[in-house]
């Protein structure tokens, strides 16, 4: 008579993620969140630390943010223009304006949002970034400003927590 023998079941692999909006998906979910409201308008934003865009012996620390706008209102609002605090772990502060978000004023609609990521670089291994979006309600020309909230930029090459 023969022995039956019973397999061991072998856990299945982990998945690996071929697909980049899927991984993408993933990173944005362990990604930090930020998030302010400023009237009916949500502003979300997540951090990614770019090891391959710095060089820390170089004094250059690179991160990536995505920013979610989200009008939560009744009234369509227009993004007209930004302006950004950016502070290194020195405290030095760079103030930065211009129009538009990368290249765009985008018209959000009541229920809708809008969502860019863009990049920020520091010659120390941390700070953090703060600002503000210049908006316009096209129909009633109601202009107001929607706080974006401070966020970290953190690297593994940071040494201590940065006070602010």
């Amino acid at each position: 008579m023969a022995e039956q023998g019973v397999m061991a079941r072998r856990p299945p692999p982990p998945r690996l993620v071929a697909d980049p909006d899927s991984a993408f998906a993933e990173a944005m979910e362990a990604a930090s969140r930020f998030e302010a409201r400023t009237q009916d308008v949500v502003v979300c934003v997540r951090t990614f630390w770019l090891d391959d865009h710095s060089q820390p012996e170089e004094h250059r620390y690179a991160w990536a943010y995505h920013i979610r706008i989200a009008n939560e209102g009744q009234e369509t609002v227009q993004l007209l223009s930004r302006s950004w605090e950016i502070i290194d772990a020195r405290g030095h502060v760079e103030h930065v304006h211009g129009d538009g978000v990368v290249g765009e004023q985008p018209v959000i609609g009541a229920g809708e949002s809008f969502e860019y990521t863009s990049g920020a670089s520091l010659e120390t291994p941390s700070g953090f970034m703060r600002g503000v979006y210049h908006m316009i309600a096209p129909l009633s020309l109601r202009r107001f400003d929607v706080r974006i909230p401070a966020f970290s930029l953190d690297s593994p090459h940071q040494t201590g927590l940065l006070l602010h």
